[in-house]
């Protein structure tokens, strides 16, 4: 990997859960019994580790997700906070995000939180149909969400992200739309919404396999995909990437990190990093993942060098999910070739397909292409079969 000495990102990966939902397949178990005090000394190994391998001058933005970060008691929090902060020299005009659960917060969490540095919170409420949120396997109800809403702002602590799901088993079109105005009607900064997918391994995919879950059909799904767009539109929430919508000044610094292919850390037992050239993934079980660390050796367990092709390829996919597309410049700066010099026939024929719109400094998705990304995904790929 090349040394970088500029600002790197860091996401740091909490994967212990008080209940685990029936959609999900990120790396995480059940918190009960878990040897979580080792598990975060072991982190803070990891990035004392990695920063001597990949040193740099400051860190852009951080980001701890999970799992369920807020599930740790807030002496946990205060450790791994803490060590955060000696390690990873970070402005506090920068953005720290920690993700937390509706019901999970308390005001000495929040405190700690505070005290070093996180500014803003990512909640995952999913839905606000109490009927919905048993039936995916999520703990909180409707009235924690406002609950947890209130409590913030009476701690002044504004600066929140919700996530939305849909096309949930059995959500039809008014009921998300009940969901989307009462989403709305908290007037967040930011949402991120994600039509529901279904992951191997996850208890909902048994089941759909079973045929005991009825999923909404695609027309409905696209419906409700357009109405969000229509809906945050109107209340000022502009979506700058496709899944992501944000009042101006608001959008999400980490999510744009991903977005614009810059380089990250991944810390925490599965988490990816991008660092130099190579793309690392570490040890998912946790015991796995705290072996190595005990001997003080980093806990990779995959890396894959991307070649110039694969960063090309790369820049496209992700840059395309942002509303303002591919920087021309940006793109001759990283690679030292022009876009059209390496998509001379792609990008007219995408154009004439009216999936993409091309200006003098950018190319984008049109509306269509938004709907139909993966095709546009594809027509990129340079070493195709």
């Amino acid at each position: 990997m090349k040394k970088d000495t500029n600002g790197i990102s860091a996401y740091i990966h909490i994967p212990f859960c008080e209940h685990i939902c029936y959609y999900c397949d990120f790396n995480k178990v059940f918190l009960e019994g878990q040897p979580v005090d080792e598990y975060i000394q072991s982190l803070l190994t990891e990035i004392r580790l990695t920063k001597e391998q990949y040193p740099s001058r400051n860190t852009e933005t951080i980001y701890i997700g999970g799992g369920t970060p807020t599930s740790l008691s807030a002496e946990q929090l205060a450790v791994l906070l803490k060590g955060v902060r000696e390690l990873l020299p970070f402005d506090d005009k920068n953005e720290f995000t920690v993700e937390a659960n509706p019901g999970d917060l308390t005001q000495e969490k929040l405190q700690v939180m505070k005290e070093y540095g996180v500014n803003r919170l990512s909640m995952g409420v999913q839905t606000f149909d109490n009927q919905l949120l048993k039936k995916i396997g999520r703990k909180h109800t409707a009235e924690d969400v406002y609950d947890t809403m209130k409590f913030l702002e009476k701690e002044d602590f504004l600066n929140v992200s919700i996530d939305l799901i849909y096309a949930l088993p059995g959500q039809t079109l008014e009921g998300f739309r009940d969901t989307l105005k009462r989403a709305i009607e908290l007037d967040l900064p930011h949402y991120s919404l994600y039509s529901l997918i279904l992951e191997n391994k996850t208890m909902f995919m048994n089941w759909v396999r079973q045929g005991r879950l009825q999923l909404p059909d695609q027309e409905v799904e696209a419906l409700m995909f357009e109405e969000t767009i229509i809906a945050m539109e109107k209340a000022g929430r502009h979506q700058y990437e496709v899944s992501n919508f944000a009042l101006k000044g608001q959008e999400s610094q980490h999510n744009l990190v991903y977005w614009n292919n810059d380089h990250y850390y991944g810390f925490g037992a599965g988490a990816s990093g991008y660092l130099g050239h190579t793309r690392y993934r570490n040890h998912g079980p946790i015991q796995h993942y705290l072996k190595p660390l005990r001997e003080n050796q980093l806990p990779t367990v995959e890396t894959e060098i991307l070649t110039l092709n694969n960063q090309m390829e790369e820049e496209l996919f992700l840059g395309l999910r942002k509303m303002s597309g591919v920087s021309k410049v940006r793109f001759k700066d990283k690679f030292g070739l022009s876009l059209d010099q390496v998509y001379k026939e792609t990008i007219p024929e995408l154009i004439q397909k009216g999936l993409l719109l091309e200006n003098e400094s950018h190319i984008q998705l049109t509306e269509q292409g938004l709907f139909l990304g993966n095709d546009v995904f594809e027509a990129f790929l340079i070493d195709k079969e």
